[in-house]
């Protein structure tokens, strides 16, 4: 049977076909410890950027362009998967949207803020991949290169990692900022620790120093730390605990009010 356009297909018992901002509308309406659980599960998700992170950091050598090209060539599967966990941490963006919802009753406009810099982040972070990608294209093309000489095309390959690392910097300040928002949101919610809202305020600030790559350097790895305990900590209290649902309740209430 040919399928019908979906203009033409008529809802059952003459309810409207659900959109995208009903779609939207049920998220939000949703209970706020389900919610909760959601960005739980989607920070863990998400954590394909860490592997990612991890597997560059092994692959390339920044001062030498030929030892970085012979790592990326011979294991070109795993820097593939690296590639891969970078574009499927895109999924921050929807654990963005549900942080924005838990925390809205708390600090609405600061909560807007928030996700303003961690989606501006996010997509820094996704066209970002198109560098992590280029030194594949470019070792792997040298019949269509064939200008250039291998020396040349390594050296190419090593620019680009080198501006992927430059964005990256400044993908890592958005998301500092966005973790310092979230952190003082948490502070201040009572439906959430605390100690969570300081440990993810000093994670922001660790990430912060990327403004500044001499300084964050020196400081390596102590500003990272916080994050390094933070962020899994968070996860882990949004995937079993969620929130206090009746204090969440009561914040929203006075929000409406």
């Amino acid at each position: 049977m040919k399928a019908q356009p979906a203009s033409q297909i008529e809802p059952r018992n003459g309810e409207p076909r659900p959109g995208t901002s009903q779609v939207t509308e049920r998220i939000a309406k949703a209970s706020p410890r389900l919610q909760a659980r959601m960005a739980g599960v989607i920070d863990w998700i998400t954590t394909t950027a860490g592997f990612a992170a991890i597997v560059s950091g092994n692959l390339v050598v920044y001062g030498d362009a030929a030892a970085t090209a012979h790592n990326i060539l011979a294991h070109e599967l795993l820097f593939r998967l690296a590639v891969a966990g970078d574009v499927i941490a895109t999924l921050y963006i929807a654990y963005t949207l549900l942080l924005y919802n838990l925390f809205r009753p708390v600090n609405r406009s600061l909560s807007l803020l928030a996700a303003f810099f961690s989606l501006v982040g996010s997509g820094v972070g996704t066209l970002n991949t198109a560098f992590e990608l280029a030194p594949l294209i470019v070792l792997g093309s040298t019949r269509s290169l064939g200008a250039f000489n291998v020396e040349q095309l390594q050296a190419l390959a090593l620019m680009f990692l080198k501006m992927h690392a430059q964005v990256y910097n400044i993908g890592l300040v958005l998301f500092g900022i966005y973790n310092l928002l979230i952190g003082y949101l948490i502070f201040r919610s009572t439906f959430m620790p605390r100690v969570l809202g300081m440990l993810y305020a000093l994670a922001g600030l660790g990430y912060a120093t990327y403004l500044f790559p001499p300084l964050a350097n020196a400081l390596y790895p102590i500003n990272l730390a916080p994050a390094a305990l933070a962020e899994p900590a968070l996860m882990l209290w949004l995937l079993i605990v969620g929130v206090n649902v009746k204090r969440w309740n009561e914040r929203a209430s006075r929000a409406r009010s």
